[in-house]
C-alpha cells in the first residue's frame, strides 16, 4: 500500500489535465470499453504517456465489462458478462469518497492503473468502483456494467463518473488545470465544480451570480463524438431530483442544461471554454445541431504503435527508426522496397485467414481479395449495403472476393441484432460462390488482426452520421486500402485512386439524410467491378504504390500523437 501512495504522491507533484471518459480501452485484458469511443480514449492516454503530457484519466471500473458476444449458427446474438479481476492489473487505493444517490451516501473507491510508455512517460488512470463494503447491494452494482441497465442506472453511473471523479481527484491531492470531458457522459463534473467554486452571497448582488459559471467554463474542455440524436443523453428533471436531489438550484440547472430535460451535451457545451468535434465535417454538423456555439474540430487519430501489426512494426523499425513516437516519419515510406511491403502484408493476411478459418471453418484462402467490415452493428452503419443487389454482387465477386465481418450490437438494439442475422442468412446463400465469415466477440485483438490482414477496409455509414471513424486509420497504418463513404475522417484522408476509393456522392450535407442506399450501392458495385478487383489481380505494382500512399499520406497524419499535440496547443493551454 505504501508503494501505491508513493506513486500517487509522485503524480500529484505537478498540475494535471483530468481526462474523463465513461469507457477506456487500454488492453484486451481490461474490458472497460465497448467500441470506438473507449479505444480512442485509450489511444489518447497512450500518446499522452509517449509525449510525457501531465494528464490523469478517470473512468468507471465496469467489473462485468460491456458484454461477451456469443452468436449461434443462425446469427442470433447472446450477451454474457465478462469476468475479469481488477487486482491482477491495478492497485486498489485506500482513499474513499462519498456521493449522495437517492438521499443516501454511496462510498466510491478507486483503482490505480499506470499506462507506461517506452519513452518513460506514465499516465495514471483511476477506475472508480462502488463495490464497497457498507454500500447496499444495489449501489455496489452501479459501476459494474458498461452502458447496462435502464435510464436510472445510466444516470447513477454518470453521477459517479462526473461528481465522484472530481471528488476522488481532490481527495487524492491532485491539482487540476483543465477538465476534459470525452463525450457528455462526464458532464456532471461541471455541477461539482460549480459547487466547489460557489461564491458567498455577500460577495455578489444577485443570487444567480453565486454560481461562478465563468470560472468553471474557463477550466473545462468538451469533445462531442456523435451527430446521432440517440447519442446525446437526456434525463427528465423529476428523475434528476429523485436520484441526485437539488444539487444546484433547479432554475440554474435548467438554464445550463435545457428547460425540458437535462441534456448532458448541452450542459457540457454551456460550461466549456473549448468545444470540438472529431473531424472537420463533424465540427460542421455539430454547429448545425447546436447553433450559436463555437465548435472547433480536432480530427481523431490512432496510437500508431498499438495499431500496427508485428510484421509492419519490424518493417518500420528497419527503414523508419523512431516511427512509433514520430509518426511523421511515415511520409518517407517510399524508401521501403515494394516486395518487403507486400511480404509484411501477406504475413499479416495469413495470420488473419488462419484465425478466421480456425474460428469459423469457412475455408478462406490467402490469395483472394479480402474485404473487411468490422464496427458496431447498428442500422446507420449499413453492414448490408454490400448485399443490396445479390445477383450483381455474385456476378462481380464469385471466386474473386471473400468478406470478413465482425461487430457487436447493443443488447437493446434490435435492428442491429437483425443485421447480424441477415448477414448469416446471406452467408449461407452465397457460401458456394463468395466466402463470408462473421467473427464473434469483436475486441482489440481481433481488430488488430482485421485492420492489418484484409486487403480492403469497407465502411458504408449513412452520412453524415460517422463522426470520425478510426478503424480506417488503423488499416492505413498497415497499408490496407480504404473503400468508404465520404464521411468523418475519410473526407480528409481520401484521394481517389491514390489512398483508396470513395463510395457515393460528394459530402455536401450538414444534416442527416436518408435515401442514399441505391446510389451508394451502385457506386460500390461499379468501383469494385471496374477498378478494385482488376487492380488487385492485374496490377500489383500500382496496388503496392497505393499501400505506400495510405501509409505516407494517411498514417503519417491520422495518429493520436498529432491529435494530442493539437489538444495541448488549442484546448489545454488556452
Amino acid at each position: 500500500m505504501d508503494s501505491v501512495l508513493k506513486q500517487i504522491h509522485e503524480f500529484t507533484k505537478e498540475p494535471k489535465i483530468a481526462y474523463f471518459s465513461m469507457e477506456i480501452g487500454i488492453t484486451n485484458d481490461i474490458p472497460t470499453y465497448s467500441g470506438g469511443l473507449g479505444i480512442l480514449a485509450g489511444d489518447t492516454i497512450k500518446s499522452s504517456a509517449d509525449l510525457n503530457l501531465p494528464m490523469i484519466a478517470v473512468t468507471l471500473l465496469s467489473r462485468k465489462g460491456y458484454f461477451k458476444q456469443e452468436i449461434d449458427d443462425r446469427g442470433r446474438q447472446m450477451e454474457e458478462p465478462v469476468s475479469w479481476e481488477p487486482s491482477k492489473f491495478m492497485a486498489l487505493l485506500p482513499t474513499k469518497v462519498n456521493v449522495q444517490i437517492e438521499g443516501r451516501d454511496v462510498a466510491v473507491q478507486s483503482w490505480l492503473y499506470n499506462v507506461k510508455s517506452l519513452t518513460s512517460g506514465s499516465i495514471p488512470v483511476l477506475f472508480l468502483d462502488t463495490n464497497v463494503e457498507g454500500n447496499t447491494p444495489e449501489d455496489r452494482e452501479i459501476t459494474s456494467c458498461l452502458y447496462g441497465g435502464d435510464q436510472v442506472y445510466r444516470l447513477k453511473q454518470e453521477i459517479m463518473l462526473g461528481i465522484g471523479g472530481v471528488r476522488m481527484l481532490r481527495e487524492l491531492g491532485f491539482e487540476i488545470k483543465k477538465y476534459h470531458m470525452n463525450e457528455g457522459h462526464a458532464s456532471l463534473l461541471t455541477m461539482e465544480l460549480l459547487r466547489i467554486f460557489k461564491r458567498d452571497i455577500e460577495e455578489v448582488w444577485d443570487e444567480d451570480l453565486v454560481w461562478d459559471v465563468d470560472r468553471v467554463r474557463d477550466i473545462c474542455v468538451f469533445t462531442t463524438h456523435t451527430p446521432v440524436e440517440a447519442g446525446h443523453d437526456k434525463f427528465p428533471y423529476d428523475l434528476i431530483l429523485r436520484v441526485l436531489g437539488e444539487f444546484i438550484p433547479l432554475k440554474v440547472l435548467k438554464r445550463l442544461g435545457g428547460e425540458e430535460r437535462l441534456n448532458m451535451t448541452l450542459l457540457a457545451l454551456n460550461l466549456s471554454k473549448y468545444i470540438n468535434g472529431v473531424a472537420k465535417k463533424h465540427g460542421e454538423v455539430s454547429k448545425n445541431m447546436f447553433p450559436g456555439y463555437e465548435i472547433h474540430a480536432i480530427t481523431n487519430g490512432v496510437h500508431s504503435y498499438t495499431w500496427t501489426s508485428e510484421s509492419f512494426k519490424r518493417l518500420y523499425d528497419k527503414y523508419l527508426p523512431g516511427w512509433a513516437n514520430e509518426p511523421e516519419l511515415f511520409v518517407r515510406v517510399g524508401r521501403i522496397p515494394d516486395e518487403e511491403i507486400w511480404s509484411a502484408h501477406m504475413e499479416a493476411k495469413k495470420d488473419l485467414i488462419d484465425y478466421v478459418n480456425a474460428e469459423t471453418g469457412v475455408g478462406m484462402d490467402y490469395d483472394t481479395l479480402t474485404i473487411g467490415f468490422a464496427r458496431r452493428a447498428t442500422a446507420y452503419k449499413r453492414a448490408d449495403l454490400l448485399f443490396t443487389d445479390m445477383e450483381r454482387l455474385t456476378r462481380i465477386g464469385a471466386g474473386k472476393i471473400q468478406i470478413i465481418y465482425a461487430g457487436k450490437a447493443h443488447p437493446k438494439d434490435e435492428a442491429g441484432k437483425w443485421l447480424i442475422e441477415k448477414i448469416f442468412v446471406i452467408k449461407e446463400k452465397l457460401k458456394d460462390k463468395i466466402k463470408i465469415a462473421y467473427l464473434k466477440n469483436y475486441n482489440m485483438d481481433i481488430a488488430l488482426k482485421l485492420v492489418s490482414g484484409v486487403d480492403v477496409w469497407l465502411n458504408t455509414p449513412l452520412r453524415p452520421r460517422e463522426a470520425s471513424g478510426t478503424s480506417g486509420m488503423k488499416a492505413a497504418h498497415n497499408g490496407v486500402l480504404n473503400f468508404s463513404v465520404l464521411d468523418g475522417w475519410w473526407i480528409e484522408g481520401h484521394i481517389e485512386g491514390f489512398t483508396g476509393w470513395s463510395i457515393g456522392p460528394a459530402p455536401t450535407e450538414t444534416t442527416l439524410v436518408e435515401g442514399l442506399d441505391r446510389l451508394d450501392a451502385e457506386d460500390l458495385y461499379s468501383k469494385l467491378e471496374n477498378i478494385i478487383i482488376p487492380l488487385f489481380y492485374n496490377d500489383g505494382r500500382t496496388w503496392i504504390r497505393m499501400m505506400q500512399n495510405a501509409i505516407g499520406k494517411n498514417a503519417y497524419y491520422f495518429n493520436s500523437h498529432r491529435m494530442m499535440r493539437r489538444y495541448v496547443t488549442e484546448a489545454y493551454i488556452r
